[in-house]
């Protein structure tokens, strides 16, 4: 008898190769976008980050995150996406985060959403490119590409932001077959969160072989990391949704 794949173990194994195709999918983007980032972040530009829903959780990875950039900004939704299917809401919130923090031309703004559809992220990232700020979208495209958008504009995310980067996710986000036709396992988390790091070390290391010194944050429990981080937060005073302590 054929010893039998624990679910976990299938798991591991097609999330482990979707990490690195998705790596491999988004290498272009990435070296593209890390030069365009780092000119805006060596000028003393800022970048923002909107996800609704669970979506969130990704967006939130790259803000006053150890070992990040200190210039991030989280566009919230106080509603934890529950109404971003809601015409107009979208739109709200960008104007009320643009009035308390600064959407500026020239600096982007990274709309993460899996399906790529719903309004509340189709606006988010159409009043910041109506601002001037470059929009990267991070979606899934086979996701994106097979359901209409629920917004006005009828243009999902892939075909809105000016640059995408792909999670390479499978409709229903779950990659584990179950018994009954059921699918377990989502990835969207795992993957988008590694795009959004290999990205920033392109910026990274963009600044640095251009001769700046990257505003990297430092964590809490190492010596003086706190004092860095602070003197390295005074420059955007009033930018960081989340000021840091």
């Amino acid at each position: 008898m054929q010893p039998v794949t624990s679910l976990s173990a299938t798991y591991l194994a097609a999330a482990t190769d979707l990490l690195r195709r998705a790596s491999e999918t988004n290498r272009p983007a990435l070296q593209k976008l890390g030069p365009i980032l780092g000119r805006s972040v060596a000028a003393g530009g800022m970048i923002h980050t909107f996800g609704s829903g669970h979506s969130e959780i990704i967006a939130r990875e790259i803000v006053g995150r150890a070992g990040g950039l200190v210039c991030v900004s989280s566009i919230d939704d106080p509603t934890g996406g529950f109404i971003e299917t809601l015409a107009g809401y979208g739109t709200r919130l960008a104007e009320r985060y643009d009035r308390r923090h600064g959407l500026r031309a020239g600096e982007t703004v990274i709309v993460v959403s899996n399906a790529g559809r719903h309004a509340a992220p189709l606006e988010v990232a159409h009043f910041a490119q109506q601002k001037g700020l470059i929009v990267v979208g991070l979606t899934s495209v086979a996701v994106s590409r097979s359901v209409p958008a629920v917004s006005p504009g009828g243009r999902n995310l892939h075909a809105l932001a000016d640059y995408v980067l792909d999670n390479c996710g499978l409709p229903g986000d779950a990659i584990v077959e179950v018994a009954g036709g059921v699918r377990a396992g989502p990835t969207s988390t795992l993957v988008g969160t590694l795009l959004l790091n290999l990205l920033f070390l392109e910026v990274v290391e963009w600044l640095t072989v251009n001769g700046h010194s990257p505003p990297v944050l430092r964590s809490q429990s190492l010596p003086g990391a706190v004092e860095h981080n602070r003197a390295l937060a005074e420059k955007y005073a009033g930018r960081l949704s989340r000021p840091l302590a």
